[in-house]
């Protein structure tokens, strides 16, 4: 993961924008869909000589920001982790999608950015990835129908609901319509507002041939919305198989503290302690 280059969609399930605050950074922007995704921004430009080169994986601990006045919220995505294919003009021609996992995009709520990225990387453990789920076939009918992504936070000793419970299937933009549309921000996305152009990071990285992509958060329960993260909450992201494990089955697996004891298969997930 070091080695890879590392970018997040922006908006890409309903109303978890305008909940994370962040909706009024985009007013200005047209699409030519309603629900289309806001952006792509860069968390993770491996030797970059500025914040964004700062390896910011951590998948076992959130160090909070050190000005205390700032405030965390977890978000919980899943990655994909691609191939990418270039011409000869070194133009991204296609995406292929190889593993997808768990993924939190842990982000600063009222910094006073002009950039998305800067809310993003924040500190040498504000990310964390879940263990790699191989892709079939990235199209619908394949194994990403049948999983969806939970999440949770543990404060005061009580587990709560921290995401809402959702089938992948809910992403706005999703199988080739989502590969096709980050390939078209990789190419031609332009500085502009909170969003950087995107083409001079991979002309600087001689055009790489593996990136991860976040495509986006899920929309948060009540509680998520009101509780930023503090020094000792637990936070866990889930991406498990619905036809084998029931959402009640994931809650029980952390109320008897046996996600990280046994193995599990067809379930990828990411769980940090917050310092």
């Amino acid at each position: 993961m070091q080695e890879f280059l590392g970018f997040g969609v922006v908006g890409n399930f309903a109303g978890h924008l305008e909940q994370a605050g962040e909706s009024h950074s985009f007013i200005n922007m047209k699409s030519e869909e309603k629900d289309a995704p806001k952006g792509l921004f860069p968390f993770y430009i491996p030797y970059e000589n500025c914040y964004l080169g700062r390896c910011c994986i951590n998948n076992h601990k959130i160090i909070l920001p050190n000005d205390l006045n700032l405030k965390v919220q977890a978000e919980p995505e899943i990655a994909l982790e691609c191939d990418v294919k270039y011409d000869e003009k070194h133009l991204v021609t296609k995406l292929v999608p190889n593993f997808f996992m768990a993924f939190n995009d842990a982000s600063v709520r009222n910094l006073d950015a002009t950039k998305l990225s800067q809310k993003k990387n924040f500190s040498p453990a504000s990310k964390g990835i879940g263990q790699k789920l191989p892709i079939d076939r990235f199209v619908y009918g394949g194994v990403c129908n049948n999983f969806s992504i939970a999440s949770f936070l543990k404060y005061d000793n009580v587990w709560h609901v921290y995401g809402e419970n959702s089938k992948l299937l809910k992403y706005e933009f999703f199988y080739q319509k989502l590969l096709d549309w980050i390939k078209d921000r990789l190419n031609h996305q332009q500085d502009g507002d909170s969003l950087e152009a995107l083409r001079p990071f991979l002309e600087r990285h001689n055009f790489p041939t593996k990136m991860i992509f976040a495509i986006g958060a899920t929309p948060y329960m009540p509680f998520a919305q009101e509780h930023f993260l503090q020094k000792g909450d637990e936070v866990v992201i889930i991406a498990y198989n619905h036809l084998q494990y029931s959402f009640e089955k994931i809650q029980n697996l952390l109320e008897e503290d046996t996600l990280q004891t046994k193995e599990h298969a067809n379930l990828s997930y990411v769980y940090q302690i917050v310092e």
